[in-house]
């Protein structure tokens, strides 16, 4: 019964935090931080703590959050708040919020699986890789090589898969082994709300 209260008093205090936060805001902003490991999440919270509070918190906290707000407009941020996502509070306007989470990327290696957001390119020039079974995994996507100086040299540029393509176990190994990030991966702005003037932005 104890372990009960105090975890109902938590709660109410979680929700106070946050509501006071948001009042005493600018901007409280719905990110999404679907497929965003840890270590990265901790790495974007740390790097912009100045400029903004960042809190995962569960659903019903948030929405206990908003409706303790008191403000109509708010209640309208709910359709937005599904699942893997993160608050930012802040006093910052909210687009320039959006332009500094686009900057705090972190660049990404491609997965096997993966469906490539835009098109792969492996770009011509020299390379780490000495001649060996790599010359085989080039040559059987398409890559013109020369070997130069003891190591293995791209001739010609070559998307090695399309935007909307799946990316395959061997393009996703090559991009590693030649040390190729070609996605970034961050806090991705899902929606703003300005709290002084209570409206929501969704074209961000």
């Amino acid at each position: 019964m104890i372990a009960s209260k105090n975890s109902i008093n938590l709660k109410e205090k979680q929700v106070d935090n946050i509501t006071d936060k948001i009042k005493n805001s600018k901007t409280l902003m719905i990110v999404s931080v679907k497929g965003l490991p840890s270590k990265q999440f901790q790495e974007i919270k740390k790097s912009i703590r100045d400029e903004a509070f960042v809190k995962i918190t569960k659903k019903n906290i948030i929405l206990r959050a908003l409706k303790k707000l008191g403000k109509e407009s708010a209640l309208g941020l709910k359709e937005y708040i599904e699942s893997d996502f993160a608050l930012l509070i802040s006093n910052k306007d909210g687009y320039e919020l959006a332009s500094m989470l686009s900057k705090k990327k972190i660049p990404i290696f491609a997965r096997a699986g993966q469906i490539a957001s835009k098109d792969i390119e492996v770009k011509k020039g020299s390379t780490n890789l000495v001649p060996g079974p790599a010359i085989s995994e080039l040559g059987a996507l398409g890559i013109q090589i020369a070997v130069e100086d003891g190591k293995i040299s791209i001739k010609t540029p070559k998307i090695v898969v399309g935007g909307g393509k799946v990316i395959s176990p061997s393009v996703a190994s090559l991009l590693q082994k030649l040390n190729i990030q070609p996605f970034d991966i961050g806090l991705e702005p899902l929606v703003i709300y300005d709290v002084e003037h209570e409206k929501i932005y969704t074209n961000i």
